[in-house]
């Protein structure tokens, strides 16, 4: 066998159909012409090469070309995967080879081969050193192999995919004694060595299979003169996370039983250890202890007091403050070109275009700080910050940078450049300071909301005294719905309120009202956070148009930003104040000059505090982002009352930046059956970091309003979500006749109901930057469906496309300019992004492309029902969902929408002016769908719906385990057990949170299943027992061993969180009170036990030393509480 590695160049197979019975592949140059008629190879720019001669058994342990000999494949032994058996039937198979492979070994010699020095080409996991089954990563040079592992491994994928992926490598080369030689695989048109984007393709004039790059080189047709192929036969060598065999033997079993055994964690653990120690190998592993030591402690549901949550919060923020700086700091881009530009404020403007972006390794947004360096090729060196004003879209994939200053820019020069990631430690010193605050300032937040937050028992529901407002909407805001009145009423009446916004149902017009009437019945400003820009945007809007005097505070780095709130901006506003004539004559001078003397710059920055101050003093609202809240300029300030929006996409110790400004009143609105906070590290992830303060709340026993009217979806495309999410509670504010556009003639399968599910079984494949993963079939049929609409009339902002991959997103963009039938700024205008880009966000009409499409490596975050939940609750007027049925319908979720979809006639196939229903058979879900993978589902009832139930100390057998259903509105539409509407439903099915971090399981968590949560359950309600209906149902209904009197909680009443470490050390209800009583000193309110409830309402205000009545209301949606033992508090 000759070694090719002198050819250098691009490369093609070359196979011979004469010698159809052997094994025929041979590595050839990329300038092979009339191969089949000379049998001789020239190569461009390397002289002459010759491959006569060549015996093609010596190849045997490749097949030759996939498609015209497959029937060989098949004759042949069985190395080959280009035909994939089902995946039960192939585990079987493997699985009894393996164990027939394990007796034929003889345990001595696999001793001696594991002991043995293993040569250096040897796979770094495993040890595997077949030469045909190895390939060298040419950044790391180490070795893998194309394993999986062994039996029950197909979900990890090979071994050198695996390292490919985890340490962002792309490229590989062949050993010099396997088949191919010594060969590194690249494109025969551009010469990418990126495996990823790798694949091959038969040439019609000549016997070769040709490599080519999936972008542009296949995507265009052929334009070499020695060559023609047809891009449609287009394939990726890297097939279900593995090597096509013909290019990189797949070990036979021997091998394997005799290869060192590793598994997922020990493979993620070397990959870790490897950024620090690139020599280090498995054995560093077993000397550094078990795996997983370093673990942080996970969170807790409730706390002992705020020494010990910010004692676990706080190591969670230094390991994901730790990790986005390392991150940020390791992400320098080189060999940048820049193109110069300025800016109407004549900064100086560069624009670039930044790689590693689509990788999804870190996140870049408006305002984030980049440095630009010039190294001093042609000039001397220079570098200058600045802050970013534009990101990728899909008009442009360039960076836009605005730079800090003028001074010495070589805006003359292009190339040569390099960019660094600032990190700022802001945010995070910002979450650590505010956990501290709350730990050591009794006057930081009242001691109510103190306890509340901890978890810990109140004795009685706070209500506040309070004069309802005659009329509920707000000034030229729409009017409110019977939700929103409810919801409205009963937030200004308690001290802590959670406000559940389903998709569409108004939340940030309620919202808006709920600040508008704070603002006029209590002193001092409102305080209004989010944890993004665009919704504290959104609310200042609906605000300002209520009449209230609002300022919206935006970081420095965002000033020179636009917005459609700019002229609310604090900034804005100062530059327009005309109180102080000398800061005007000073901002006038700066700008025409660029800089002040040192004199003048000071007594601008003292003018310009001076002027902050008088008008955040004046405000009626005061409007910023969470971690915005620990500006500077606030720091002196106190606000009574903090509405926090979209709560749950903000951390816990986010929102504990606001509730630490002294709070007394604060309502929490979100909705935690959509996505989530965002956490980069898988520590810190893993611990509980991602679950937000309203999911913890709601944990906790403190039911969410719900808003129970949508304004956005056709009646057709909320029925799902609401049945599945929203137990059917949604109720539709829009009729079918509204949401259908008679003028757009798309071929609906039922004209009546615009949604469809269109089957598409194209292959997944790994995207260019290998952690992300596109589908080419959809992105073709996204096209299709795309066009179709846009010759129906349909404009391109009326268009979202969705797809939960940052790969297909961007192939899809590419797609649709260079495919696209129509005008290309057709396709350009189009929004293309991600299922967490739309959040909160609507269009017209959502394409939602699924992309997993494989036999063994399940579909990802598809499974995620709250990533679900957001992308079919964009669209108002239709909803086309891309998909492979087959693969999709084996997890529960998805098959019951598949099921839904298929009642209705709207899961169908073909092209679209044919559309059939599909005759797709629906897989078995491999297991049935359990509510506690769903999201916490409690939202308040009206008083009026309670169920007569009483409680029965004896224990279950005299006390019902279900709630009456007129307690729950739950449509049960599409079979879903029984159990969805039980209370255990109701109170553990679904954090949406990892199993890791869900503190209520089936067994609810207690060792030996012999303790109850008692007292520390679900939240505590005089008259059922010192606990809420839930936890008391919820304690019956798991039949636990010990049965406690729920009233006293047990002497020795473990809570739920605390189970789930134990080096948490357990403690009563009665410590927990006598803690909240220590504490009461906070506030000066008067705290009173349980024994308050003996007393009549008129005694407990003479006991308070007032005397007034608390307003009640049949509309009101309170908490299930007995008004007779409520503690009436005036902050």
């Amino acid at each position: 066998m000759e070694n090719f590695s002198h050819l250098g160049g691009a490369s093609e197979y070359s196979y011979n159909p004469a010698n159809d019975d052997d094994d025929s592949l041979s590595l050839v140059s990329g300038s092979t012409r009339a191969a089949s008629q000379t049998n001789r190879h020239q190569v461009e720019g390397d002289g002459q090469s010759t491959i006569d001669d060549i015996n093609f058994d010596e190849l045997s342990l490749l097949d030759a070309n996939p498609e015209p000999t497959r029937n060989r494949h098949q004759a042949n032994n069985n190395s080959s995967n280009y035909d994939h058996p089902s995946h039960s039937d192939s585990a079987t198979e493997q699985s009894s080879q393996f164990n027939q492979a394990e007796n034929e070994a003889d345990f001595e010699d696999v001793l001696d081969d594991l002991n043995r020095e293993l040569p250096n080409h040897a796979c770094a996991y495993c040890g595997i050193h077949s030469p045909s089954s190895v390939v060298k990563c040419l950044i790391c040079s180490k070795w893998f192999c194309n394993s999986r592992g062994g039996p029950g491994a197909h979900s990890t994928g090979s071994h050198i995919v695996n390292h490919l992926v985890r340490a962002k490598h792309k490229e590989v080369t062949l050993h010099e004694d396997g088949p191919l030689g010594e060969t590194t695989p690249e494109c025969y048109n551009c010469g990418s060595k990126n495996v990823f984007t790798l694949g091959f393709i038969p040439a019609k004039s000549d016997t070769v299979v040709v490599l080519l790059c999936r972008q542009p080189c296949a995507s265009t047709p052929s334009s070499k003169s020695d060559l023609v192929w047809d891009t449609s036969q287009w394939s990726p060598l890297i097939e279900d996370r593995q090597f096509l065999s013909w290019l990189v033997k797949v070990p036979d079993e021997q091998e394997v039983v005799r290869s060192k055994p590793v598994g997922f964690r020990e493979i993620t653990r070397l990959e870790e250890m490897w950024k620090e120690n690139a020599t280090a190998t498995l054995d560093d592993l077993e000397r550094d202890g078990a795996l997983g030591e370093g673990e942080p402690q996970p969170i807790l549901l409730r706390y002992e007091d705020a020494y010990q949550y910010q004692n676990i919060f706080g190591p969670l923020v230094k390991i994901e403050s730790d990790y986005d700086r390392k991150l940020k700091e390791s992400l320098t881009q080189n060999d940048v070109t820049v193109r110069w530009d300025m800016g109407l404020n004549q900064k100086r403007i560069a624009y670039f275009y930044l790689p590693k972006l689509e990788s999804g390794e870190v996140r870049l947004a408006v305002g984030d700080e980049l440095r630009l360096k010039y190294a001093g090729e042609l000039q001397k060196a220079w570098e200058g910050p600045g802050h970013v004003i534009k990101v990728p879209n899909n008009q442009s994939d360039e960076v836009a940078l605005e730079l800090r200053r003028n001074d010495g820019v070589p805006h003359e020069l292009t190339v040569n450049f390099s960019v660094d990631f600032v990190w700022k430690s802001t945010s995070f010193d910002r979450m650590q300071m505010a956990m501290k605050t709350f730990a050591v300032d009794d006057q930081s937040v009242s001691g109510y909301i103190y306890r509340k937050l901890l978890g810990h028992e109140t004795p009685v529901p706070q209500v506040l005294r309070t004069q309802m407002p005659k009329r509920v909407s707000a000034p030229n805001l729409p009017e409110l719905n019977h939700s929103q009145v409810s919801a409205v009423k009963s937030v200004l009446q308690k001290p802590l309120s959670l406000v559940q916004g389903p998709p569409g149902t108004g939340k940030t017009v309620t919202s808006a009202s709920v600040v508008y009437h704070l603002s006029k019945m209590n002193p001092g400003q409102v305080l209004v956070c989010a944890p993004s820009n665009v919704a504290v945007d959104q609310l200042t809007e609906k605000i300002h148009l209520t009449g209230l005097k609002v300022v919206r505070v935006q970081a420095k780095s965002r000033e020179a930003i636009d917005s459609s709130v700019q002229y609310l901006t604090l900034h804005q506003q100062v530059a327009n104040n005309d109180t102080h004539p000398d800061l005007q004559k000073l901002i006038q001078l700066k700008a025409e000059q660029g800089e002040l003397s040192s004199t003048d710059e000071r007594r601008y920055k003292s003018l310009t505090r001076l002027c902050e101050r008088e008008i955040l003093t004046n405000a009626d609202v005061i409007l910023c982002t969470c971690v915005g809240a620990g500006d500077p300029r606030l720091a002196k300030m106190k606000f009574r009352t903090v509405l926090i929006d979209e709560a749950t996409q903000a951390t816990e110790p986010e929102c504990m930046i606001p509730l630490t400004l002294g709070v007394k009143q604060v309502v929490f609105v979100g909705d935690h059956q959509q996505l989530g906070p965002t956490i980069m590290n898988k520590k810190a992830a893993r611990a509980g970091l991602t679950q937000s303060m309203f999911e913890r709340l709601v944990l906790l026993g403190n039911r969410p309003i719900r808003l129970q009217v949508q304004y956005r979806m056709h009646p057709c495309l909320s029925e799902f979500p609401s049945n599945m999410f929203y137990e059917g509670s949604l109720q539709n504010g829009v009729t079918a006749p509204e949401r259908i556009k008679k003028n757009v003639d798309f071929p609906w399968p039922q004209p009546t109901t615009p949604m469809c599910f269109h089957c598409n079984l194209g292959q997944e494949e790994i995207s260019s930057s290998g952690t992300s993963f596109l589908n080419r079939t959809e992105a073709s049929n996204v096209e299709k469906v795309v066009t179709r609409f846009f010759k129906a009339g349909v404009l391109p902002s009326q268009i979202g496309i969705v797809t939960p991959y940052e790969g297909q997103r961007s192939y899809i963009v590419t797609y649709m300019q260079t495919n696209g039938t129509l005008k290309k700024d057709l396709y350009k205008d189009i929004e293309v992004a991600s299922v967490d880009a739309f959040q909160g966000r609507e269009k017209d009409y959502i394409i939602l492309s699924c992309v997993r499409s494989n036999d063994h490596q399940g579909i990802g975050f598809l499974n995620d029902p709250r990533r679900l939940n957001v992308a079919l609750t964009r669209a108002k007027y239709g909803v086309v969902v891309l998909g492979n049925p087959k693969v999709l319908s084996k997890h529960a979720l998805w098959h019951f929408l598949l099921t839904a979809y298929k009642e209705k006639s709207c899961l169908v196939e073909g092209p679209l002016n044919n559309l059939q229903a599909s005759l797709v058979q629906l897989s078995k879900p491999r297991k049935p769908l359990d509510r506690a993978d769903l999201p916490v589902n409690r939202f308040e009832p009206n008083p009026r719906e309670l169920p007569n139930l009483s409680y029965s100390r004896n224990g279950r057998d005299s006390t019902p385990t279900r709630f009456d259903q007129s307690f729950y509105k739950t449509v049960d539409s599409f079979s879903i057990p029984s159990d969805a509407q039980s209370v255990r439903s109701q109170a553990t099915y679904a954090s949406g949170l990892p199993p890791f971090s869900l503190p209520i399981s089936r067994s609810m968590g207690y060792p030996n299943g012999s303790k109850r949560g008692g007292g520390g359950g679900m939240g505590s309600v005089v008259g059922v027992g010192g606990s809420s209906y839930a936890s008391s149902m919820i304690s019956q209904d798991f039949q636990s061993q010990d049965s406690r009197s729920m009233r006293g909680g047990g002497d020795d009443a473990s809570s739920v969180a605390e189970s789930m470490t134990d080096s948490v050390a357990a403690y009563s209800q009665a410590d927990r009170l006598l803690a909240g009583r220590s504490r009461n000193d906070r506030t000066g309110l008067d705290y009173r036990g349980p024994g308050v409830s003996g007393l009549s309402s008129a005694t407990v205000a003479g006991a308070g030393g007032k005397n007034f009545r608390a307003v009640d209301n049949d509309d009101d949606a309170r908490s299930l509480i007995s008004m007779q033992s409520s503690s009436i508090t005036d902050f």
